[in-house]
């Protein structure tokens, strides 16, 4: 998240202080990505001395005022202008949960998979319910439309992981089923043997109809 570009965004439209950005910046995403006052000013202190805001005097009740420069405009600008990277894409944590627990023994990994999706999908249902709160009567300033374009990406994004979670659980089950036809026969006189040698190819994958 850029919380420098997010601060000149809103200084483009005129000198602020710190506490009023945080404010305005919360406002605008719907308190998705809350900011501390110590954040707020630490970052104006970087673009002040990067040339990209300067201090514009006082308000009435005394706060320090910043105001955007050119440089700043400038770097505002690329900044709307050049997409997101993602050939780096930032470390997401279910998805390593999920990588470990392929690899590691006494894991259930459906049992991980199915009590995530069950998370996803009640946030999935919160962020529903908020937008549905939030177009009725309909929003009513930028403000209002920014915040229901940051809630509609959440709920893309929750859909999306859901529709992952799916895939995952077929996987597993897939690879748990190769897995057991392919165990050597075992003799026929320990009739548990075939089973036993199945269950221990894939220890974390319990069968069952995929979803």
């Amino acid at each position: 998240m850029s919380i420098r570009h997010g601060l000149l965004a809103l200084l483009e439209r005129g000198p602020r202080y710190g506490s009023q950005l945080r404010t305005e910046f919360e406002s605008r995403t719907g308190s998705t990505w809350p900011l501390n006052v110590g954040q707020v000013y630490t970052t104006l202190g970087r673009l002040e001395r990067d040339g990209m805001v300067e201090q514009g005097g006082e308000d009435g009740a005394g706060h320090t005022l910043y105001a955007i420069t050119d440089s700043g405009r400038a770097e505002l600008r690329s900044w709307f202008r050049t997409p997101v990277d993602r050939s780096s894409p930032p470390r997401d944590e279910l998805a390593i949960k999920l990588a470990m627990a392929v690899g590691t023994p006494g894991v259930n990994i459906r049992e991980v998979i199915q009590s995530q999706r069950h998370h996803t999908i009640q946030a999935m249902q919160d962020y529903t319910r908020l937008k549905a709160a939030a177009l009725d009567p309909g929003p009513a300033d930028r403000d209002e439309v920014a915040w229901l374009l940051v809630l509609e990406q959440l709920i893309f994004q929750t859909e999306a992981e859901a529709r992952w979670l799916d895939h995952c659980e077929s996987r597993l089950v897939r690879l748990a089923q190769l897995a057991a036809s392919a165990a050597p026969a075992a003799p026929a006189s320990p009739g548990t043997a075939a089973a036993d040698s199945a269950e221990a190819a894939a220890p974390a994958v319990k069968a069952g109809p995929a979803t």
